[in-house]
């Protein structure tokens, strides 16, 4: 995990936000990519939503394409 992940998305905020989000469904592995990781959309949520970006304008050190982020967002809202 990165340090922008961690100073944007700590421990504790983690710890809540899993508790109101209901728990991530597992698709059969048949191929494809491996799912990326939730905490580091969270995190690419939050900057996107504090640094006033774009989706399109996600920068990829937090590992996710922005449609991926995206999609996170409309699911856990």
């Amino acid at each position: 995990m990165t340090k922008l992940v961690e100073r944007l998305a700590p421990e504790r905020l983690w710890v809540l936000f899993r508790r109101v989000v209901p728990p991530t469904v597992m698709r059969p592995q048949g191929g494809g990519r491996r799912r990326a990781v939730d905490r580091d959309a969270l995190a690419a949520i939050i900057f996107v939503a504090t640094s006033g970006c774009t989706w399109r304008q996600l920068p990829p050190v937090f590992g996710s394409a922005w449609p991926t982020v995206y999609r996170r967002f409309a699911q856990w809202s």
